[in-house]
Order: C-alpha cells, then sequence, then structure tokens
C-alpha cells in the first residue's frame, strides 16, 4: 500500500482528524516545491514508516502532490493546494448575474473543465493497464463538460429566450434555482468522469494494507461518496451566497445602496467556498472502508477480513 495511504489508514479514519489535515494540506506555499522535491518526499516516506515529527514536510508534499495509485507527482493545477486559487474566481464569475447567455457560457465552460480536469486526475486509478487517456473516456469528458456547460447556464438561457422582466421569476432564475443546479452538476460531472472505477473495479485491501484483488462494489462506492460531496461542496457555495443576499436586500443599507449586493455577493461566495473545500474533502475517508458482505463473491472467500479498504480518490 502506498505510504499516503496508510497515512490516512493510520490518521484520517475520524472526521475531525481528516478536517485538519487538509486544512494543512490546501496551504498553496505547497505549489512551490519542484517535481524532484516531491518525489523525494514520496520516497523518504516509503523508506520508513509510520512517519515521525521530522517529516512534516515530506508528508504535506506527498499528500497534497502524489496520486496514491499511480505514485507520480500530480499536475500543477490538478492539485488539491491549488484547487482554490483555480476554482475561486471561476465559480465567482460562474455565479454572476449576467447581460447576456454567452458570458454565462463561457465561464460554466472554464468551471466544469476545470472540475473534469479535477476529477479526472485524482480518480482512483488502480485498475487501470494503460496510461493513455482512452478515446472513450476522451469522447465521455468532452460530452460531459459540453452537457454540464450548457445545463449551468440554464438559467440565463431561461431568462434570456423568455424575455423575464417580473422580479420574482428573475429572483427565482438567478438565486433559487442555482442552488439545486450546482449540485446536481457537480454531482454529475464526478461520476461520468470517473464511471470507468464502476465498471472495471479498484484494488481493494485486507486490514494489512495488502492488495486483495478488484472490486466494482468499491469502485461504485468511491465515486457516489466523492461525487456527495462535490454536491455539497457547490451546492452550500450556491445556496449560502444567495440566501444572505436575499436576506440583505430587505434590510434598509441594501434598499438605498443596491451597488452593495455585488461585492458582498463576491466576498461571500469566495469565503463560502474556501471554507468547504476542507469540509467536503473530509465527508468521507480518503481510506474508505467496504464490509465484507458487500464485495463480489470470490474476494470474501479470498479472505477471511470483516471489511476491506479502498482508495476513494477525490
Amino acid at each position: 500500500m502506498d505510504p499516503n495511504l496508510l497515512y490516512w489508514k493510520s490518521q484520517g479514519q475520524s472526521l475531525f482528524s481528516r478536517l485538519k489535515i487538509w486544512v494543512n494540506l490546501l496551504d498553496p506555499i505547497s505549489l512551490l516545491s519542484s517535481d524532484a522535491e516531491i518525489q523525494n518526499a514520496h520516497s523518504l516516506l516509503r523508506s520508513r514508516h509510520p512517519p515521525n515529527e521530522k517529516d512534516g514536510q515530506a508528508l504535506t508534499l506527498s499528500l497534497s502532490s502524489v496520486h496514491a495509485d499511480s505514485g507520480k507527482v500530480l499536475p500543477l493545477i490538478f492539485r488539491s493546494a491549488a484547487f482554490l486559487p483555480i476554482s475561486a474566481p471561476l465559480v465567482v464569475a460562474s455565479f454572476l448575474p449576467h447581460s447576456s447567455v454567452k458570458p454565462a457560457l463561457f465561464w460554466q465552460f472554464l468551471l466544469q473543465s476545470y472540475s473534469a480536469g479535477f476529477n479526472h486526475a485524482n480518480r482512483n486509478s488502480s485498475s487501470e493497464k494503460s496510461k493513455k487517456t482512452s478515446l472513450k473516456q476522451l469522447l465521455l469528458t468532452v460530452g460531459t463538460v459540453s452537457y454540464t456547460t450548457c445545463a449551468g447556464a440554464l438559467p440565463q438561457i431561461c431568462i434570456h429566450q423568455l424575455g423575464v422582466r417580473s422580479v420574482p421569476i428573475l429572483t427565482f432564475f438567478r438565486s433559487i434555482l442555482p442552488i439545486p443546479l450546482s449540485a446536481a452538476l457537480a454531482f454529475f460531472n464526478v461520476v461520468n468522469i470517473r464511471s470507468e472505477e464502476s465498471v472495471t473495479g479498484i484494488k481493494v485491501f485486507d486490514l494489512n494494507g495488502n492488495p486483495v484483488g478488484i472490486s466494482k462494489a468499491a469502485g461504485d462506492k468511491a465515486v457516489w461518496e466523492t461525487a456527495l460531496s462535490r454536491a455539497v461542496l457547490f451546492g452550500t457555495t450556491a445556496a449560502v451566497p444567495n440566501l444572505l443576499i436575499l436576506l440583505l436586500q430587505r434590510t434598509r443599507l441594501f434598499q438605498r445602496n443596491p451597488m452593495l449586493a455585488a461585492p458582498v455577493r463576491h466576498i461571500s461566495v469566495a469565503l463560502v467556498l474556501g471554507v468547504m473545500i476542507p469540509v467536503s474533502f473530509s465527508l468521507f475517508p480518503q481510506l474508505g472502508t467496504i464490509s465484507k458482505e458487500e464485495v463480489e463473491r470470490p474476494l470474501r472467500a479470498a479472505v477471511g477480513s470483516e471489511q476491506f479498504y479502498y482508495h476513494r480518490g477525490l
């Protein structure tokens, strides 16, 4: 088992411990480290287990920058520490009340493309034999990005095509509809991009960290847990600022100064996203467990363990 997974096994089984770890891993300073430094840190953790207090920097670099299945350094923009700096302006821009459809499609395309790339880079690749992306996966990614882009811009498309001028209807399309829509599209993005894990299965481990075999049930659970956590992330990021603005608009201050709504919306979106990223990443263990009854019959007979471990991905 990879040293990253061994660390999650020993330190990341409670929600509070995972939250503390993720707050540390999301520090963007780690993005300044070179690939050689990251590989050296990962190799250091391989050479000794458990790590001691002096290995804190090595742990941070390895956990935030190395894929736990392949052992390779993740692309810079798809590391966990880069998620907030890159996604924050895209999320803020995609939630803006655009005056036309084109800017709404543009920002949704950027956001959904980055989300798809992040989901694919941080998937579970333990059962993949080929290192190259298949044509099927490429077409699925293009289709997912295209669909989620159009669906994400649906409120603006409806406003433009229907010529909506009514304030209550505009409020529905701009403040209410984006909440379930953002959560649903984030869920859909993960499920589609990582659908291969449910089809081919992922590697599972026994209690000692030894690989046991490939399980489709574990792959399906890993995908659904990650999709649910991403839906919580984007759904909450859409809900809190929109509901906050609706409440503030009833106050005298905002009625006298309606221009305050825009900066408050932008700042609140960025703040909620920043808070929710470590929370959503911590909702489920990185090294998840699945009971013996849930896995395939051949795996139950192979090992006497009552539960198996699997890498959930991110």
